[in-house]
């Protein structure tokens, strides 16, 4: 049986958004703990989904995150000598945090043109259920839908 989950400590909500989600996703980018550049991609994206999209971005970014996010994954179970992939449902949590880090992979993939701009154009494709995010979501559940047989190998 699982340990009980402790609490685990949120990021505070970021300062234009107020929002945790944005403050981890920002925290996500950020590398080498240069922050304030990891905002101002963030922000500017988030601009750049305002003039392209005449939408609130913050709405954009959480409908992304939502369509991005994998109900079902598979994880690997050793039986009898035999490595199965078992399907198995996604935590809400685990859910989040996957489609955040689908996302910047896919960003930090691209070449040719901003990172603020990869972002914005990834955040607004994954909001309309289109993008290489989305692809990675699908792929995850094919294969769960795949090894549906070896469901009863169950934690």
């Amino acid at each position: 049986m699982r340990r009980k989950v402790k609490n685990r400590k949120q990021p505070q909500p970021d300062r234009i958004y107020e929002s945790a989600q944005v403050a981890k996703f920002i925290n996500k980018i950020m590398q080498d703990g240069k922050k304030t550049v990891a905002q101002n991609i963030v922000y500017k994206a988030f601009d750049l989904i305002k003039e392209k999209t005449k939408e609130k971005p913050l709405e954009v970014f959480e409908l992304a995150l939502k369509n991005v996010g994998p109900l079902t994954e598979v994880k690997s179970k050793r039986v009898g000598g035999a490595n199965y992939q078992v399907p198995c449902e996604v935590r809400s949590e685990r859910s989040v945090a996957l489609a955040m880090r689908w996302i910047l992979k896919v960003v930090r993939t691209g070449k040719g043109s901003p990172t603020y701009k990869r972002l914005a154009d990834e955040l607004i494709l994954a909001s309309k259920n289109e993008g290489e995010a989305i692809k990675k979501k699908e792929n995850t559940h094919k294969m769960a839908e795949a090894n549906k047989a070896f469901a009863h190998f169950t934690w």
